[in-house]
């Protein structure tokens, strides 16, 4: 097959590819399909297997169809990931080879101004990865109680005063733009770790999106769909997504024994931890991507 190239910077790109082990007869999905990096990178290692690469956002879909050769081995799907066994059933698969998940968001999302994702510019608060749903940051900042945007900001945003911030925005209401919310920012957060806003609009993203909620939904149905021996590997890019992944991997490679039951054979466990600790980008890969800087990429297996 010939192959193709692409020249939008994945994070952690080789060192996934070798992770998942590619099989040039196998099936696999990148829940991700983002800016093609991963899925150019894994079809180009494909002869009869097939690639599955999904989305959420229609923009990146879009632009995905016209960047991509059709010689490629590769169907796209508008979906959030949450949705993996769904999609797949339709299409008559039910197991895969490996699956890649490179979490947050893609450059053209940033770079976009109307997305409403980047603090920045001054553009409408929208940060929706699906622009066909209906909630957006604007929505949630002019309608959500003190309560529920103080629970957003503290958990989602590990904000420390994510109360006063809650205080100040239901003062300031109606909340139209970016630099709305980022007068506030200015006020109350702390600028020692990067813009004073980066926290507030990490936490709005989050909550528009759903991220951790469908993180944990994907997670889990692909363990279903994994084969004996098949690799899954995600890349995160803050604490709360990789304290998800920790999680998930910690609890299916590991079995608890009843107190004072006796065993001789250790059941198997679903899942072998292939990483021990975080893979973290080179320090020249953090020299050159900036986004690279947070990444941390974790790898299992499915035991058979």
């Amino acid at each position: 097959m010939n192959k193709t190239h692409f020249n939008h910077i994945s994070v952690l790109k080789q060192e996934a590819i070798d992770f998942l082990k590619i099989k040039p007869e196998g099936i696999y999905v990148d829940a991700t399909l983002g800016q093609c990096g991963h899925t150019i990178e894994i079809a180009n290692l494909l002869q009869q297997g097939f690639l599955y690469s999904f989305d959420q956002d229609v923009e990146a879909c879009t632009n995905a169809k016209k960047i991509l050769p059709p010689h490629l081995p590769i169907e796209i799907i508008h979906s959030n990931f949450s949705h993996l066994k769904t999609q797949l059933a339709q299409r008559n698969v039910f197991q895969l080879d490996g699956i890649l998940f490179d979490l947050g968001l893609s450059s053209c999302q940033i770079d976009n101004p109307q997305r409403g994702f980047s603090y920045l510019h001054n553009t409408p608060l929208d940060m929706r990865m699906n622009v066909n749903q209906t909630i957006t940051a604007q929505y949630i900042l002019n309608n959500y109680s003190f309560a529920q945007l103080k629970n957003i900001f503290k958990v989602y945003g590990e904000v420390k005063n994510a109360a006063l911030v809650a205080s100040e925005i239901i003062k300031q209401r109606p909340l139209c733009t970016s630099y709305d919310l980022v007068a506030i920012t200015d006020r109350f957060c702390n600028r020692q770790k990067g813009h004073s806003a980066k926290k507030i609009f990490q936490a709005l993203r989050i909550e528009v999106n759903q991220e951790l909620e469908s993180l944990k939904q994907a997670l889990e149905q692909s363990l279903d769909l994994l084969k004996p021996n098949a690799m899954i590997v995600v890349i995160s890019f803050h604490s709360l997504e990789d304290r998800i992944v920790k999680h998930f991997f910690k609890k299916n490679s590991t079995f608890v024994l009843p107190k004072k039951m006796p065993i001789t054979i250790m059941p198997q466990t679903p899942l072998s931890i292939i990483t021990k600790k975080a893979f973290l980008p080179s320090e020249e890969e953090m020299q050159n991507n900036s986004r690279s800087i947070s990444a941390k990429l974790r790898v299992a297996v499915k035991n058979g």
